[in-house]
């Protein structure tokens, strides 16, 4: 099991997701031995899950049934162990399309954090690509460690525990594009300077506050980047609902006395159209935004 790469059966070893609802959903490594309980039961590793196909439909011990799904970066980031808090796939698809991340892509990352996003890139720059990541708090580095090799994407991946802002990524006019998740991104900006190949580099910084990123648009321009952007992201779900609306009344309209020449044809439309504007009701379809935005953020590109 990979997750850059898809594997048609569960081994033992592997990082599988028990999908028990879209609500309700949890990781397991499989493992000979293993048991996972459930709200319907006990999962035997060796009998229920190793052999089968990722997908299936699994009978707990009391009857209830769960699915075995491979795991995904979206997945991941669905169910992963928080560390820190995280980006979720709304804020990760923009920015790997403002980073115009691709296979072969070289990124640096700071800080590593839960490693949400890092699957992400790991996923999109496969199979030639290189991922650096910085991450300033020594236990969350060796955790991330542990991940990528569980995962399997350990050679697409080099973990550096150091402070960014200043000691840098370790590596000097080679990335492709820079991300930035830190307090204060502005300290950093030279470093991912120096990190960014020659020409064409693309750098992101997502914070969650206004004046950090007044901070690091100025930095920014102070180490001559241009086109610089702040965009924030805000997520709305709509219902579609049928509504009934009352039509006015709009009364009779004034008689034309100068009519010795008035169409007695348009006469009629009117009087039709009239009619048709009595007291009543008609239905509609409304959009409604019962819900405002799950979570605010803002990111220079």
């Amino acid at each position: 099991m990979s997750f850059i790469e898809y594997d048609n059966r569960i081994k033992e070893g592997d990082t599988a997701i028990i999908f028990l609802g879209h609500e309700s959903m949890f990781p397991v490594k499989i493992q000979e031995e293993g048991k996972t309980q459930t709200k319907y039961g006990v999962i035997r590793h060796s009998t229920d899950l190793i052999g089968k196909k990722y997908g299936s439909k699994v009978t707990c011990s009391k009857g209830g049934w769960v699915y075995i799904l491979h795991p995904t970066p979206e997945l991941w980031t669905l169910n992963l162990p928080h560390r820190t808090q995280i980006l979720y796939s709304t804020d990760i698809s923009l920015i790997t399309m403002m980073l115009e991340l691709k296979p072969g892509s070289i990124v640096c990352e700071s800080g590593t954090g839960s490693g949400s996003l890092s699957h992400a890139i790991l996923r999109t720059i496969a199979p030639t690509g290189h991922l650096y990541t910085v991450e300033f708090h020594q236990q969350r580095a060796e955790k991330a460690i542990e991940e990528f090799k569980e995962h399997k994407v350990d050679h697409l991946v080099t973990v550096l525990n150091q402070d960014v802002c200043k000691n840098g990524f370790g590596v000097t006019a080679i990335a492709d594009a820079v991300f930035l998740d830190i307090p204060s991104p502005w300290e950093a900006i030279e470093h991912a300077k120096l990190a960014l190949k020659g020409e064409g580099g693309r750098i992101c910084s997502f914070s969650p506050c206004i004046e950090q990123v007044q901070r690091t648009c100025l930095a920014l321009e102070e180490h001559s980047f241009t086109e610089i952007n702040t965009l924030e992201i805000l997520l709305r779900v709509y219902n579609v609902r049928t509504i009934s609306l009352q039509i006015p009344d709009l009364g009779k309209g004034g008689e034309d006395n100068s009519g010795a020449e008035f169409d007695r044809g348009n006469q009629s439309t009117q009087d039709a159209s009239r009619a048709s504007l009595q007291q009543g009701s008609v239905q509609f379809k409304s959009g409604v935004p019962p819900r405002e935005m799950l979570r605010q953020k803002k990111k220079i590109i």
